[in-house]
């Protein structure tokens, strides 16, 4: 009878492995290959919205694990994965809202949200800007320019609270950021594969291979957000590291630091390096110990002085890359003035600019052959100036400002919870460090970096709004 039962179970997952072999061939010869990717991710997304319904803060950890894969799946393949992060975001926030009560919406009633959703509203203003060149454009373009930051700081208020949440979100950040520190060791000193020759091939090794080094870009979209992204979870990992933690745990943050310092290092980004040193400055004066933030300012004195006035390591190539950040005559620097003194002469006659989605790769895509579109803004806040205008730029940075002193506030009122009060000033250091960083880069627009910066905001008011003096880890 056992055997009967063996054998008839055997035939039915044998019929089933057949129906689904000859299924999946029929529609490959069909549809292609791309046909049968369509059919394998039927049951994927109905199981994907069977756990959103469930629990809707999977739809944030979703959005994480797309921003950190989407920029390399694209060397791969051409399918609009990006788009991907907007159906999530969209879903997410409808069944969040559905789902959320009174006193979750009244976590909504902060700053931050306030003060991105006025960012958000003048950008969709910018719709009717007259010299703007292209609809689609402003469409695809806004949503990495407010539409991402809204939502991921209204979903993390509203959904992210707990401190297992937290701590799931910190540990996938780490996580996917240790992975892409590993891939991108593996290109410096194993070699690039295929694609990313291929993508290097079509222009990317003029600004990638520089006399003869390669900066390493892992799956990110470039060198620069890498070495940016590296450096801001060097600056998480080491101020946890002074957190009141066991003393493995502290090794265990310090150590990680050490590894992603060596990404920032093989990515050559020289931008970056403002990250650690702003945000090591954020983190001593919330400390509180002026003693200590004397020290640190002497100590990054000490350290800027070595690269700018010595030629100590000059023999290194990460070294001198860096170092030559510093050098107000360096070619690089004098070429991105003198694309600033360009931009500036076109928008004499234009405070909302040119349009959002005018300059960069939205600009060459859908008007191509434009000032905006084939002038470099390299900088995340020349190019918002560029599509936005002069009014659109004071709009923005006032916008971070209130951020920037609404954590402080928010950070030095907290007393409680020393663990929470080091993590808040981690993410908000973090956050400061890219700010400042995307000067010379455009990190704070790029996912995965913009997802882990409007998250790690809403974070940083959630952490505020749990320092109360009871030993309850949620919100009420």
């Amino acid at each position: 009878m056992i055997e009967k039962n063996l054998y008839l179970n055997f035939i039915q997952k044998g019929g089933l492995i057949l129906f689904v072999s000859v299924l999946l061939g029929f529609v490959i010869s069909q549809l292609g290959f791309v046909g049968a990717g369509a059919l394998v991710a039927i049951p994927i997304t109905i199981l994907f919205l069977v756990l959103l319904f469930k629990n809707p803060h999977h739809g944030l950890y979703a959005v994480m694990f797309i921003g950190f894969f989407a920029n390399g799946v694209s060397r791969y393949s051409a399918a609009p994965i990006g788009l991907s992060v907007d159906v999530v975001l969209l879903l997410t926030l409808i069944v969040g809202l559905i789902k959320s009560n009174n006193n979750d919406r009244k976590r909504l009633n902060n700053p931050f949200v306030y003060g991105i959703a006025i960012w958000v509203g003048f950008t969709i203003f910018e719709i009717i800007n007259p010299q703007s060149k292209s609809i689609s454009a402003w469409f695809f373009a806004v949503r990495g320019t407010s539409l991402y930051m809204i939502q991921l700081i209204i979903l993390t208020v509203l959904l992210m609270n707990s401190e297992k949440k937290l701590n799931t979100f910190l540990n996938i950040w780490i996580g996917w950021s240790a992975l892409a520190n590993l891939w991108a060791m593996k290109q410096v000193y194993l070699g690039l594969n295929n694609a990313e020759q291929q993508w290097l091939n079509a222009g990317a090794f003029k600004t990638h291979l520089l006399f003869g080094k390669l900066r390493a870009f892992s799956f990110y979209s470039d060198a620069g957000q890498f070495g940016a992204a590296m450096a801001h979870m060097l600056l998480v990992c080491v101020i946890l590291g002074f957190g009141p933690y066991k003393f493995k745990q502290k090794v265990i943050y310090w150590g990680l630091g050490i590894f992603f310092m060596w990404g920032m290092a093989i990515s050559g980004t020289r931008g970056a390096l403002i990250i650690p040193l702003s945000g090591i400055m954020v983190y001593l004066l919330l400390s509180k110990n002026f003693k200590v933030l004397i020290i640190g300012i002497v100590t990054v004195g000490l350290l800027f002085s070595a690269l700018k006035f010595t030629t100590i390591g000059s023999g290194n190539y990460d070294i001198q890359r860096m170092r030559s950040g510093l050098n107000p005559n360096d070619p690089s620097l004098l070429v991105r003035l003198e694309n600033q003194k360009k931009i500036s002469a076109y928008l004499t006659n234009k405070p909302l600019g040119g349009g959002i989605g005018s300059a960069g790769y939205w600009g060459q895509r859908f008007s191509p052959g434009t000032f905006l579109a084939e002038t470099p803004t390299d900088s995340w806040y020349v190019r918002i100036w560029a599509e936005t205008g002069i009014i659109g730029l004071t709009i923005h940075l006032t916008v971070l400002f209130v951020f920037i002193l609404t954590g402080l506030i928010a950070i030095f009122k907290m007393k409680y919870n020393i663990k929470n009060r080091q993590t808040a000033i981690a993410l908000f250091a973090g956050f400061v460090g890219i700010a400042l960083a995307s000067y010379g880069n455009q990190v704070l627009g790029q996912t995965p970096t913009s997802v882990m910066v409007f998250m790690s905001l809403g974070f940083i008011w959630l952490l505020y709004k749990w320092d109360i003096p009871l030993k309850n880890s949620t919100l009420p």
